[in-house]
């Protein structure tokens, strides 16, 4: 069988085990659609969570920025990964003791107002369709090239899997097929990653592979690094970042990570509290089997893209270049009229005649080094399970502040269970197609996108989730102005170098030098100083508001908190 072929039985098949999760574990109350009942172990529900969270970004375009920035692409991996620590340390057992449904829930009560909560609501849409954009375009890029679909019809296919078990199953239907979805996605990362180490470094372990010696005995990362140089391409080894820029992206990265309201939400879904740090801990290790994976996979994808097309003729280019081409994330244009491939760097004295997108090198990886074709039908299938299992969460989230969160507890209080259902389950449905039309008119490239939503959510979330446990002078009005200020200063400052002025957007003319995929880190140190300033002018929060951020410091069984006076 031929790779398409080799796709369609491994896609139908997981889409089949995705379809008959969410019948067999469909909810069937609003407890279940909105936290599973709160019965998922920790080590399934760390399972899902690392699947909720490892999205289109994490298994498509991570290992692909890594293979182009090189020693830059590492602020994605100390970010994403160092956020789990923050959320388990700092947010997940108090939220968890809290015992709401969602990050808005959450702010309406500790800070017992209703225009929290809506703010709230709002910065969950914004966070939530900002990221999703990024795992639809994903299931476009996917489905475009191994179905050899245009990207929009992919799009809307995944829209309709989607639609079927986030719909039908709410939370419940999600975290079990996030669980198999994770099965299939490290499996597809693994796989190809093994094989490539084997090959080329001749190490079954692709983490000590990518840093041993290839063929030729010299060591596999000088050996790229001087191919860099030869073709005119900057240092692989050295990093061209400022130090302010990385240290912010890291930052927003990881503090974005401990704001996600579509993360947090999973620690809502376990029995007790210890449970959630469990989660954290299980989320953390089936991460780190990827996320230690992609440095091994960025630099074999990058080896054998610069071997196989630097300087060879056009026509000698094997099939994968040519599907790639239609897709038109690869393009070659023959400047000289010489029939050859000239991939080089804007230092090289020739023009560049090959334009390569990021986000294909995990994807194309397995085509480009020769490997069987189930292997590369198994990469497309992972892509796909690492994409809908982000956007299913994120799509939970937008469905549960719209039902709940202004249905629920704002507008219609006396809603009865069957009717909250009903309207969430439309809310999810309206959800997946405003979903699809971002993934059809992507504002970026899928990492990119998916590091705006981080520091979205670092600039909103982060501090009025931190300052709600652990300020008791944290009160409503702090808290609204502190989220309003940090998502409008960092939105404003993305949408001016991104979307107004694109010809301004370099490190000239950024503030302090500080990038749009880093602005987030800004964002939230001013939502930090409003928020906290604010709350010193105006009336401390009620009695019984501090009494219950007191009793969610304290340890179960270690007595009652100690009464506060006014």
């Amino acid at each position: 069988m031929g790779v398409q072929a080799w796709t369609f039985v491994f896609v139908g098949l997981s889409f089949a085990l995705y379809i008959g999760v969410a019948v067999w574990s469909r909810a069937k109350t609003t407890s279940e659609f909105y936290i599973a009942g709160g019965g998922i172990p920790p080590i399934a529900n760390g399972m899902a969570t690392a699947a909720d969270w490892m999205s289109a970004a994490s298994f498509i375009s991570m290992a692909g920025a890594i293979s182009f920035l090189g020693y830059d692409g590492s602020v994605y991996l100390m970010g994403w990964t160092g956020g789990y620590v923050l959320l388990a340390l700092l947010l997940a057992p108090y939220l968890r003791k809290f015992g709401k449904f969602t990050v808005p829930d959450f702010v309406g009560d500790r800070y017992a107002s209703r225009t929290a909560r809506v703010v709230a609501v709002l910065c969950a849409l914004f966070v939530s369709f900002t990221y999703v954009a990024g795992q639809m375009q994903g299931v476009g890029i996917v489905l475009s090239r191994f179905l050899e679909v245009d990207a929009s019809t992919g799009v809307m296919i995944g829209m309709g899997i989607v639609f079927f078990y986030a719909v039908l199953g709410g939370m419940k239907g999600i975290t079990w097929t996030q669980v198999a979805q994770y099965c299939v996605l490290i499996c597809a990362y693994l796989v190809p990653a093994i094989f490539l180490s084997i090959m080329i470094a001749g190490n079954p372990v692709p983490q000590f592979g990518f840093g041993g010696s290839g063929a030729d005995g010299a060591p596999l990362l000088q050996r790229l690094d001087g191919l860099h140089r030869e073709l005119g391409f900057a240092s692989y080894l050295d990093g061209s970042k400022g130090m302010l820029d990385v240290l912010c992206i890291t930052a927003a990265l990881m503090v974005g990570t401990a704001g996600l309201p579509h993360v947090i939400v999973r620690f809502y879904t376990v029995p007790r509290v210890r449970d959630a740090r469990r989660s954290a801990g299980w989320a953390l290790a089936f991460i780190a089997l990827l996320y230690t994976t992609a440095p091994a996979i960025a630099v074999f994808a990058r080896t054998n893209l610069l071997d196989t097309v630097s300087g060879k003729a056009y026509a000698d280019m094997p099939e994968w270049f040519n599907k790639w081409e239609k897709t038109g994330l690869l393009a070659w244009q023959d400047h000289n009229a010489d029939g050859l491939i000239q991939y080089v760097g804007p230092s090289a004295p020739v023009a560049n005649e090959l334009s390569v997108k990021s986000d294909i090198m995990v994807l194309a990886n397995p085509e480009i080094a020769g490997l069987p074709d189930w292997v590369v039908a198994l990469v497309a299938a992972g892509a796909l399970a690492a994409a809908l299992s982000t956007a299913a969460g994120l799509l939970l989230v937008v469905s549960t502040s719209i039902s709940h969160d202004l249905l629920k507890r704002t507008i219609w209080p006396k809603i009865s269970e069957r009717g909250e259902l009903i309207a969430a389950r439309i809310a999810a449905g309206a959800a997946v197609v405003v979903a699809g039309w971002f993934g059809i008119h992507p504002p970026g490239f899928v990492a990119e996108v998916v590091a705006f939503a981080f520091g979205f959510a670092a600039s909103s979330f982060f501090p009025v989730i931190l300052l709600g446990i652990f300020s008791l002078r944290m009160n409503k009005q702090g808290a609204i102005a502190g989220m309003l200020s940090g998502l409008g200063f960092t939105a404003s400052y993305v949408w001016w170098f991104k979307f107004a002025h694109p010809e301004l957007s370099n490190p000239e003319h950024w503030w302090f030098g500080v990038s749009p995929e880093g602005i987030g880190a800004l964002g939230m140190l001013l939502n930090f100083a409003v928020a906290l300033v604010v709350s010193r002018l105006t009336p401390p929060p009620p009695l019984a508001v501090q009494q219950l951020v007191a009793e969610i410091r304290v340890p179960r069984g270690s007595g009652p908190a100690h009464e506060i006076s006014a």
